[in-house]
Parts: C-alpha cells; sequence; structure tokens
C-alpha cells in the first residue's frame, strides 16, 4: 500500500481508503459481523483512513463501526466523520454552529472515540455559502481548538463551491466525489491551488456511483441518459476483454499523486480485499486508452446537486 501527505496535515494516509457508507446498508442490507470483519480486513491490508457520516444509514454507519474499532488500536487508523447533513430533504441540512457542536458530540458517543483526525461540513452545496463560510467553519475550528477535532474541512459535488470556500475561508482539506474517474477528471483543475496552499485532496466516488460498474447506475443515479449509455459501453468492452471496469477505475484513481487518497466503500470482505489488491497491481495501459477513447465524448460531464446557486 502506497501512503501520501495530505496537505500541509502531516497526516500520512493510505493512497486507497475505506469509505464507511456501505456499513449503514445504504446498498444493500448487511449484517454487523460482515461490516466488522471488512474494517479489520481493510486496515489489516493497509488502509488507514475511514471515513463515515451521522447520514450513512442515518448514524448506522457510525455505530457499526464504533463497534469495528473497539478492539483497533487507535494509532493505526486516521477517522473522520461530518456534520451538516442527516437526511435527504431540505430540511435534513442543517450548518448553523449549534447543531455542529451537538452533531460532533453524538458522533464521538456513537464512534466511541475522544477525538476523530478530521470533521467535514458534509455537501456544502445544500446549504448558504455565506453561512457555510461565515459559521459553519469558524464552529469547525472551534471544536478544533477545544481537542476534539484534529483538522477540519468541506465536501461537496460541484467543484465552484470548492473553490469558493478555499479562496475564503480556511480549510485543512476537501473531500470531492466523482470528479477524479475515468469519464470525469475535472478535479485537476483545482489541484495547483490546493497544493498552492497545502490543503489535502480526498476523492470519492471513484466508479462515480455505480456509472462504472458492471451493474450500472442505480435507478435513483442523476446522470444523464447519454452518459449512462456511454458508460455501459465502457463497462461492456472491459467485460469482452476478461476485465473489470471497477478494477481499472480504482487503478486510475489510486494512480495520481496529486490525490493523497480515494474512498471506496463496500461492506463485503472479500469485494474489498479485490478492491486492495487490485489498486496495487500495475494498470492495463492498453485498456485504460480504449476505455478512455470510449469515454472522451462525455468526459467531464457533471450533474446539479443541491441549491440551484451553488452550481
Amino acid at each position: 500500500m502506497q501512503y501520501r501527505p495530505l496537505g500541509n496535515t502531516g497526516l500520512s494516509v493510505s493512497a486507497l481508503s475505506f469509505g464507511a457508507s456501505s456499513l449503514g446498508g445504504v446498498f444493500r442490507e448487511v449484517t454487523d459481523s460482515e461490516c466488522l470483519r471488512t474494517v479489520h480486513l481493510s486496515i489489516e491490508k493497509g488502509i488507514n483512513y475511514i471515513d463515515t457520516s451521522p447520514f450513512y444509514g442515518l448514524t448506522k454507519s457510525e455505530i457499526v463501526l464504533g463497534k469495528a474499532l473497539k478492539t483497533v488500536p487507535r494509532d493505526t487508523y486516521i477517522l473522520s466523520t461530518k456534520v451538516g447533513r442527516y437526511g435527504s430533504q431540505p430540511a435534513d441540512f442543517d450548518f448553523s454552529a449549534p447543531r455542529v457542536f451537538s452533531s460532533l458530540d453524538e458522533s464521538l458517543k456513537r464512534l466511541g472515540a475522544q477525538h476523530v483526525d478530521l470533521l467535514l461540513a458534509h455537501d456544502i452545496e445544500f446549504g448558504d455559502l455565506n453561512q457555510i463560510i461565515h459559521e459553519t467553519i469558524p464552529a469547525l475550528r472551534k471544536v478544533q481548538k477545544a481537542g476534539k477535532v484534529r483538522f477540519i474541512g468541506v465536501t461537496g459535488l460541484p467543484l465552484k463551491i470548492l473553490h469558493q470556500v478555499v479562496e475564503t475561508a480556511s480549510v485543512d482539506v476537501i473531500l470531492s466525489y466523482c470528479h477524479l474517474a475515468l469519464n470525469d477528471t475535472s478535479l485537476l483543475n483545482l489541484v495547483p491551488m490546493l497544493q498552492q496552499r497545502g490543503i489535502g485532496i480526498i476523492n470519492a466516488a471513484p466508479l462515480g456511483m455505480g456509472l462504472l460498474s458492471d451493474r450500472g447506475a442505480p435507478d435513483w443515479h442523476p446522470a444523464s441518459s447519454g452518459l449512462r449509455e456511454i458508460c455501459a459501453r465502457a463497462a461492456a468492452h472491459c467485460r469482452a476483454k476478461n476485465a473489470s471496469i471497477e478494477k481499472l477505475a480504482i487503478q486510475y484513481a489510486v494512480s495520481d499523486p496529486n490525490i493523497a487518497t480515494t474512498l471506496v466503500s463496500s461492506a463485503d470482505p472479500q469485494e474489498m480485499e479485490n478492491n486492495i489488491r487490485g489498486a496495487n497491481e500495475p494498470i492495463d495501459r492498453q485498456l485504460l486508452d480504449e476505455v478512455l477513447a470510449i469515454l472522451k465524448p462525455l468526459n467531464n460531464q457533471t450533474w446539479s446537486s443541491g441549491r440551484a446557486e451553488n452550481n
């Protein structure tokens, strides 16, 4: 497993990291036993960064992760959780300072932790950016000063808002999803600015939330029909070559040394072991070129998320 510096935090994170959304049963029904085995296997195989949120499974992810980490030495993993998003409806977002404070305390209790290494404002495009910059981020800094958090940051889909926050506020890390994948590399446009400021870069959803998979995008996926179709064509091309588009997508995401870490999520220990093994294997350059050529017509096509003014 490769390890890379997370901006100027002083943390060294595994190139492939564990997204704990799957522990909340957001993709399928899961059992505690398989979730615990998956977490333990991931750490044993070299993953040292684990990311969760009270939103995942409506707190189930944090609860199950807390059970899994009870027997794991605290100094062997880097832990992050989030504040601000607690559901999928507009009323389920609360980026106020009081909610930051109470949410963190609730998360720490569920996780069985005294502190988290990273605390992130979750999907800030659903909030008022003025509030995010002038209330939420200062609240994150307050809990950092209190010793409950080591570093703070924000997450979101529209790169526009990440750019705006970085230009006007002080954060240690950003988490971007669906923008460093086989079909979309637009996150790389922000890398020079982020590196200049010493901000750590976390990439998530290298499979495009299912676009780059044999199963294909789920019904709820916001991608256009054209993007769904072209990604399905790329997946079929990989199958015809007896290859896995999931493996290729993960390899592609972790191969960029400018990105500290890429989050993948699974509650299946065998699947997670395959992800780790694949990430450590050399990429098939010919297959990669062929897949990128298929995807090129809709390269960097995205979708809206959150408030209209934030897109």
